[in-house]
């Protein structure tokens, strides 16, 4: 992850919290009392942004040392003992909260990530994320995509062109023909999204890297595995599953014979994990 990026989000983090004004431990506490911590799971998942965590101490005062005792991508179990820190106590209890946000909601979308990696083996096919992250954290979001087991799909609009329904209403075949053909002369990689089997055996002509099957039944999406790897010995192009995912139909999907399934709602309907921040 790039450090400015996320130094930049979480000043912003501590910035919304008003950490330098924290009126009640400025009110009960004396300056420069050092005291012990720990950060103990609440729940039991997978783990990440322990770093994230570490950097919002550090953020806030270098002189706080942070000791991790597990790692990301650990699972951790309820009541497990995950950091020990020690500092000056009203820096401490003043990055608390932003710093058990991150890794709270980081290792909610770790844990689910990897309830959908484990549902799919042994199938050789790729859980990946896409653009419905929270506003401003999708760097850290797509971290944590990738600590469960997870792939990244494009990080923003300037990877990957990607056409959509939207995209395809508005121009016509012909015309989309020629300016693919422009596209690839540039090697930029090209997905489409279809919405059933007559508009994806018209989209093949297309030759695209990446054909996104959007909101189609698995019997759907079998028929279309079989019509690509007629016509291509080396399963061009990749076949994308999308819409309406969840865990109790992406085994389904997986045994088809696509290579990328990707799910929205890893990163907009995961339950965080719980943490607990207690000086000693």
């Amino acid at each position: 992850m790039d450090k400015r990026i996320v130094d930049f989000i979480i000043k912003r983090a501590l910035e919304e919290d008003k950490v330098d004004k924290d009126i009640t431990s400025h009110f009960l506490f004396p300056k420069n009392k050092i005291v012990e911590a720990e950060i103990v799971a609440k729940d039991e998942g997978i783990i990440a942004g322990l770093d994230i965590a570490k950097r919002v101490f550090y953020l806030l005062d270098r002189k706080i040392r942070f000791k991790k005792l597990t790692s990301d991508g650990e699972k951790v179990k309820r009541g497990e003992q995950v950091a020990l820190i020690r500092g000056d106590l009203k820096k401490i209890l003043a990055g608390e909260r932003t710093a058990l946000n991150f890794l709270m909601r980081l290792s909610g979308i770790a844990t689910l990530t990897r309830r959908f990696v484990e549902r799919v083996y042994p199938y050789k096919v790729k859980i990946m994320d896409t653009r419905k992250t929270t506003p401003g954290l999708r760097i850290l979001e797509k971290y944590a995509i990738k600590v469960g087991g997870g792939f990244n799909h494009r990080m923003d609009l300037s990877e990957l062109v990607l056409i959509k329904d939207n995209h395809l209403k508005e121009i016509d075949f012909l015309d989309l023909q020629k300016r693919l053909e422009k596209i690839k002369r540039k090697k930029i990689e090209i997905e489409i999204e279809v919405k059933n089997i007559e508009n994806f055996k018209k989209i093949l002509s297309l030759k695209p890297d990446i054909v996104m099957l959007d909101n189609m039944k698995p019997e759907e999406v079998r028929r279309a595995v079989e019509i690509r790897n007629s016509l291509s010995k080396t399963k061009n192009p990749q076949l994308e599953v999308s819409g309406e995912i969840n865990l109790k139909n992406v085994r389904t999907y997986a045994s088809t014979g696509i290579e990328r399934i990707s799910i929205g709602l890893l990163t907009h309907s995961y339950k965080s994990l719980d943490f607990s921040l207690e000086i000693l």
